[in-house]
């Protein structure tokens, strides 16, 4: 594989994007901006483990994308391959309708997929990572390479941000809270925290202590940065000065990463898949 950049490369503005660790906190983002679509969460609540392993399922999350990001083209196929089969095998039940739909119908992995892309580059631009307009739409466009991995024609997804911004405005009629989604955004703000995480449990099985706290305010940064409609339909203010304070927020989380990265050695700085894609491009 020495060589093998996989689908995007140094050049990219993908991996310029993606070396930020606050798009960690992009990611938090989109899943509440995901539950939004009835349909999706339905598919994730009726198909997932996600209540009883909601940690498990976020890593392997995480895992996919790194691997489509910093993978080479043999590891990204693969993944997407894998995660392909298994779309294909689950259906759910819309619970408004009570029609049956399956989970890699198009319209739902077209959803997911501007979901995911718009919060990393939102959550980055809002934290103060400087993009160019254009390298803002490139970013999109590249990312049409990851929408084709998940069984997307790329030329049904936005590719530019006017497109993304249209794109929101024609879904939104579509998007709204249900019950699936209410207890999906319940567990994404108080997850059952690991035991290694050292909180002393309290009633209703909640935790309290410093990490909890710490969560919570990733969490209610992550409500913030969402679009103001996206806020109103969780019932939260969607006022100007809460896309301030998020923004704010963003951009002292990133800062703190940023000092405490550089105390550490070399090694811990940049994310092991970097390292390896780095190396495989003669970078390292």
């Amino acid at each position: 594989m020495a060589g093998d950049v996989g689908f995007f490369g140094p050049d990219s503005v993908t991996w310029k994007l993606h070396q930020e660790p606050i798009l960690g906190l992009g990611g938090l983002r989109s899943l509440y901006l995901q539950a939004l679509h009835p349909r999706a969460v339905a598919g994730v609540s009726q198909n997932s483990t996600f209540r009883t392993d909601m940690w498990g399922r976020l890593a392997r999350t995480s895992d996919y994308v790194v691997t489509v990001i910093y993978g080479s083209t043999a590891e990204a196929e693969q993944a997407s391959a894998r995660l392909r089969r298994l779309h294909a095998r689950l259906s759910a039940v819309d619970p408004r309708t009570g029609e049956s739909f399956r989970v890699d119908d198009p319209d739902l992995l077209r959803w997911v997929h501007v979901a995911e892309v718009e919060s990393f580059l939102t959550t980055a631009l809002r934290a103060g990572v400087r993009l160019s307009a254009a390298e803002i739409d490139t970013y999109y466009t590249e990312q049409l390479r990851a929408a084709a991995l998940v069984g997307l024609d790329p030329a049904t997804v936005p590719a530019t941000a006017a497109e993304v911004d249209d794109y929101y405005t024609a879904m939104r009629p579509e998007l709204g809270l249900t019950r699936d989604g209410a207890e999906a955004a319940f567990f994404l703000t108080v997850p059952p925290v690991p035991e290694t995480w050292g909180s002393r449990p309290l009633r209703l099985g909640l935790t309290l202590g410093p990490p909890r706290w710490a969560y919570l305010g990733l969490a209610s940064t992550a409500i913030g940065l969402l679009p103001p409609w996206a806020r109103k339909m969780y019932g939260t203010p969607g006022w100007p000065t809460t896309d301030l304070a998020a923004g704010l927020s963003a951009r002292g989380l990133r800062a703190l990463l940023g000092s405490v990265l550089a105390v550490l050695p070399a090694r811990y700085r940049v994310s092991p898949a970097r390292q390896a894609a780095l190396a495989r491009a003669g970078l390292a």
